[in-house]
């Protein structure tokens, strides 16, 4: 119904095109959805089943990564409530990015086969195919009104495969379509081969070609793994855009109108080489001169950016991208040579500034940035929380935003309060409800109603109560997983996220170095206990973010050992974090930690999940946490540590760690305790390659925020010691984190990017 009221309406379509949508486990969210959760639990306790029992078998789709995948998929949750027409794009993946395992502190990568038992929640489309080019070589020519034309001759075919998820909106009548592709060969088996004996060669087109769609971020470290990960984005978005044009041409024929069907959003660079193969399917497979092609593709597309750093933004060798994408490569350099013209023409003789913005990276091994590409063919570029945008627009993009400043947005992320607080969360959303009343999970702001009870000692009382009933739980989550015990009435104080050094947990494991020699040394008599939870997972070849969990578990294994402390302190890594493991978390947490170094992460919503379900903030002004100061009041945000310009002017006057543990007892006592092996059964080697480089050059400026960091960590234990001074702080902290639904970041979109109605900022 859905699907024919969008094409009776001709409306423009959101197209969002994604290489991880990190969904979770669907048959709760669907029947929230649908208003039917109550009623499932009630026939399930009729026939003598628990439905809580059920929903936790179901497994989670393995096909995103962490908060770049969890973000498109709250905003497909929220497109389908707000009943904007769109359509999700992306990829099949047979395998998720991995299990994550633990075997003597350190992570093991275990198949994530989430296919095992099949799919439930997907429609096959096997009628919705297309063929694929990849490799092979191009050959020019002119067409009869002697036009330069080209033709690509592709060295192998792979035919792709829609399969669809049905994204049900809240409460409303609106269905909206996630669209993956699988990959799969044109001719899956050659019975000639086979009859020959050569049974490799039979099934050998199969199995190179299902590899595309394999594996979620296939190991780049090998020059195989990098070709594969490139026909991976490839594969989808070519697969992506020959759909949308498909569609398009059933009631259409002028092509020069796509604009004003569809909004495409790259979300990303993964996407990027879309605007690539926008232009060849018009100019080459539709015969479109190129000056209205790149006026249709540059109003067509629009670009997020989610990172600063430098190795998040992808680029591709020249030699790579034109071996797998000869055409496009092409097309690469004839949209750099038409740009630079530009440039040289608003900026004659600066050659640094058009070395800087052109596509080809020409320093060192030729590249292609991929975030230039996507820049130049976009009509719009959006960064995803104020600092960040900013930051975006003052460094990486610089160049870019003087050139073309009108371009140049911000939308700060969000997140859907539907799964994160309503379903996470029952015990507190229904004292959500009693006090502000049912429709808060989409209005976020109706939350503020509780600003009046966050003085009630009656109604603190009922929070404190919920919150406690969460953390029980979360208990016999922990023991049941880790075999750890922890205290339900301790302070539970989580770092829940990938692990990378620019998101510094080494900064809380050297905190925690500290906290515990000064309960060893009677130092803290008023500390109150506390647990300190880590959750992430490691990129398989990031071989320091790997010892950070091995650090994590060797300094838990000590602390949680002493039997001078364990009783005040205790340490726990919840190994394989996902959405579903996230929930127990998110709903029992007290302290929310967002320590990255200022100006390095781009948004988070981790921060967003934990604040809207009470958590305390105790981080940097980084990322979103900026607004989220902002938005809960100064007074209720633990905040230490340098700023974005701060972090940068001590990296320009050439920072020196090492001054920074010289005038630092403490400090210097926790990194010489790590390096003498105190938290390592002696071993002097294990830690070496993370206390020397803290030492000698700290890029993340760990040392230089430390103190700052300890010191703050002691007002978050005297503060928590006042139950009802604590406990305001968290009923305010929820109350006034509306802002930060996924709905009013969708509504941004729509209202600044897409250029889609008059949407209210129903959450705002």
């Amino acid at each position: 119904a859905t699907s024919e009221r969008y094409y009776r309406e001709r409306s423009r379509t959101v197209c969002y095109l994604s290489a991880e949508y990190l969904l979770g486990p669907h048959l709760g969210s669907v029947l929230d959805n649908l208003g039917l959760l109550e009623e499932a639990r009630s026939a399930m306790a009729a026939l003598g089943h628990n439905l809580d029992a059920l929903l936790a078998e179901e497994a989670e789709p393995g096909l995103g990564n962490g908060g770049l995948g969890r973000l498109a998929a709250c905003f497909m949750d929220a497109l389908a409530t707000l009943q904007v027409p769109t359509i999700g794009y992306g990829i099949r993946y047979e395998f998720g990015i991995f299990e994550q395992a633990i075997r003597d502190g350190w992570q093991v990568e275990l198949t994530d086969k989430w296919l095992a038992r099949g799919n439930p929640w997907e429609i096959a489309r096997p009628e919705i195919t297309f063929d694929v080019a990849l490799g092979g070589h191009t050959e020019p020519s002119t067409d009869a009104a002697g036009r330069y034309r080209v033709r690509w001759a592709p060295e192998r075919v792979v035919r792709g495969v829609a399969y669809d998820t049905m994204i049900a909106g809240y409460r409303v009548d609106t269905t909206n379509m996630l669209r993956l592709w699988k990959a799969e060969a044109v001719q899956s088996f050659d019975i000639q081969s086979f009859n020959r004996g050569d049974y490799w060669a039979a099934v050998e087109d199969k199995v190179d070609s299902e590899n595309i769609t394999k594996v979620l971020y296939p190991n780049d470290e090998p020059a195989a793994g990098k070709r594969l990960r490139l026909e991976q984005q490839y594969f989808f978005v070519s697969c992506s855009l020959r759909d949308m044009i498909r569609i398009f041409l059933q009631r259409d024929a002028d092509l020069t109108a796509l604009p004003a069907k569809y909004a495409v959003q790259l979300n990303d660079t993964h996407p990027a080489i879309a605007v690539a193969e926008l232009m060849r399917l018009l100019v080459d497979e539709h015969g479109m001169d190129w000056e209205p092609a790149w006026q249709v593709t540059r109003a067509t597309f629009a670009y997020t950016n989610h990172t600063l750093l430098a190795e998040a933004l992808e680029t591709w060798p020249v030699a790579l991208l034109g071996a797998v994408l000869p055409r496009h490569l092409e097309i690469i350099y004839e949209i750099n040579r038409r740009f630079l013209a530009e440039v040289h023409e608003r900026f004659p003789g600066d050659d640094g500034r058009i070395r800087r913005l052109s596509l080809i990276d020409e320093t060192g091994e030729r590249r292609v940035r991929m975030a230039h590409l996507a820049v130049t063919g976009s009509h719009a570029v959006n960064g995803v929380a104020r600092l960040h945008s900013t930051l975006l627009a003052g460094t990486v993009l610089r160049d870019f935003a003087e050139l073309w400043p009108e371009r140049f947005h911000n939308v700060t992320n969000g997140v859907t309060p539907r799964r994160f607080l309503a379903q996470a969360n029952p015990r507190l959303a229904a004292l959500l409800t009693e006090a502000a009343g049912d429709g808060w999970q989409t209005d976020m702001q109706r939350l503020r109603q509780l600003e009046p009870l966050a003085d009630d000692p009656a109604f603190q009382q009922r929070w404190r109560a919920a919150r406690r009933s969460n953390r029980i739980d979360l208990a016999a989550v922990v023991r049941n997983r880790t075999g750890v015990t922890i205290d339900p009435d301790a302070l539970l104080d989580v770092q829940v996220k990938r692990i990378h050094e620019y998101k510094r947990q080494h900064l809380n494991v050297l905190r925690l170095i500290t906290l515990h020699q000064r309960l060893r040394g009677g130092l803290e008599p008023d500390a109150p206990p506390r647990t300190v939870l880590f959750a992430g997972k490691s990129a398989p070849g990031y071989r320091m973010a790997k010892l950070v969990i091995k650090l994590i578990h060797a300094v838990a294994a000590t602390v949680n050992s002493d039997q001078l402390t364990n009783d005040r302190l205790r340490v726990v890594f919840l190994p394989d974090y996902n959405v579903k493991h996230a929930m127990p978390v998110l709903a029992a947490a007290d302290l929310s930690e967002q320590i990255s170094t200022a100006g390095m992460e781009a948004s988070g919503t981790g921060n967003m999940k934990l604040a809207m379900n009470g958590a305390l903030t105790i981080g940097t002004l980084d990322g979103a946490n900026v607004e989220i100061r902002e938005a809960v009041g100064a007074e209720h945000f633990f905040l230490f540590g340098l700023r974005a310009e701060e972090v940068a002017a001590r990296r320009a006057a050439g920072y020196a760690p090492q001054e920074e543990a010289a005038r630092d007892a403490e400090l210097a006592e926790a990194l010489q305790l790590l390096a003498a092996g105190a938290y390592s059964r002696g071993d002097t080697e294990l830690f070496r390659p993370l206390v020397e480089p803290l030492r000698s050059h700290d890029p993340y400026l760990v040392l230089a925020d430390y103190r700052a960091y300890v010191d703050t960590q002691r007002a978050v234990g005297r503060v928590y010691a006042d139950a009802a001074r604590w406990t305001r702080m968290s009923i305010l902290t929820t109350a006034r984190s509306g802002y930060f639904s996924a709905d009013r970041a969708i509504s941004d979109y729509c209202r600044t990017i897409w250029g889609i109605g008059d949407r209210e900022e129903t959450s705002a």
